[in-house]
């Protein structure tokens, strides 16, 4: 069975620590920054950047983007994106 946007996303909640949604929503800055984080993307967490940025530096992380420009990422993971980030998290995810 092919798994959901939202299955992915509370995949995704669940490897990096984070509570999953009964319904499917984009990421919070705060579950952003604990992906960022899980996949190995420097931010400052006293200061969180802006989700856009956030979502490149991702996507630039586990390849999907050839750098981790936020005009690229100014919209919520698509389903692609949201499997190559699963796929980087491993197992967990």
């Amino acid at each position: 069975m092919t798994k959901t946007v939202g299955d992915l996303r509370n995949e995704i909640r669940r490897a990096v620590g984070r509570f999953e949604r009964p319904e499917s929503t984009a990421f919070t800055k705060e579950s952003l920054a604990a992906i960022c984080d899980a996949v190995g993307y420097d931010i400052d967490t006293s200061d969180l950047p802006s989700k856009s940025r956030m979502r490149a530096g991702v996507l630039w992380t586990v390849g999907v983007l050839e750098d981790d420009d936020p005009g690229e990422a100014e919209r919520p993971f698509r389903k692609s994106e949201l499997e190559a980030i699963a796929a980087e998290l491993g197992d967990d995810a």
